[in-house]
């Protein structure tokens, strides 16, 4: 999903043993954005190859610090959790969130649940896993549910603040290296010393003229 990056080091006495650990790491270190050090990804170690453990993802959340700056007062916070289905068959479990920037009555936030629950579903249904948290990453899902709420009422914030994998699908290929480009094969050495020179072709001989065709001074 992320072109096989480097996570971390782990230490263990037997690679048997690294199969099921977690590792964190934030979307900062992974894509150098600064703007998404908030963001952490938990991975868990599925095989060992050689000193290789390799992982996939099994969820993301929000740091506490960050969901307290965006819930202040005389706002309302709408939270949803809904379960949802890729295109490749892996049910995950979704947290989003919506802020509005004043308080808004409760029949108002049950209808921005159910358009969240919808909309999200509808984008897990059509995506696979990778484009799925990408777009999570990025924020391209919040995008869409701030517009999808916004006839009910407007909201100043939208975040998809925690997500965990229930049940894995299709696991996605590995990014292939693209092909060799095939050896045209080097040209024979030139030998050594001076070029030699061809012959040059003989001459042709003169042609004997009988005494009829020579002329008058020759005979």
């Amino acid at each position: 999903m992320f072109n096989k990056q480097l996570l971390g080091e782990t230490p263990t006495y037997t690679p048997d043993k690294l199969v099921g650990r977690v590792t964190e790491v934030t979307v900062q270190d992974l894509t150098g954005d600064f703007s998404k050090m908030h963001i952490k990804l938990q991975f868990r170690v599925s095989q060992v190859q050689g000193q290789d453990a390799l992982t996939q993802f099994v969820g993301h959340d929000m740091t506490s610090d960050y969901i307290r700056r965006l819930t202040r007062r005389k706002r309302t916070r709408t939270d949803l959790t809904v379960d949802v289905v890729t295109k490749d068959h892996w049910n995950v479990r979704v947290k989003p969130m919506a802020i509005t920037e004043r308080r808004i009555q409760t029949s108002k936030q049950r209808v921005i649940r159910t358009i969240m629950a919808k909309l999200v579903t509808d984008v897990a249904a059509k995506q696979s896993i990778g484009e799925f948290v990408k777009g999570v990453i990025s924020g391209d899902l919040a995008k869409t549910i701030a517009q999808g709420c916004k006839p009910i009422h407007p909201v100043s914030r939208v975040e998809v603040r925690k997500s965990e994998v229930w049940a894995m699908g299709e696991i996605p290929p590995p990014a292939e290296a693209p092909p060799a480009a095939a050896e045209v094969p080097a040209p024979p050495p030139a030998p050594e010393g001076p070029t030699p020179v061809p012959p040059a072709p003989p001459e042709p001989a003169p042609e004997e003229l009988t005494p009829e065709e020579l002329p008058p001074d020759e005979i």
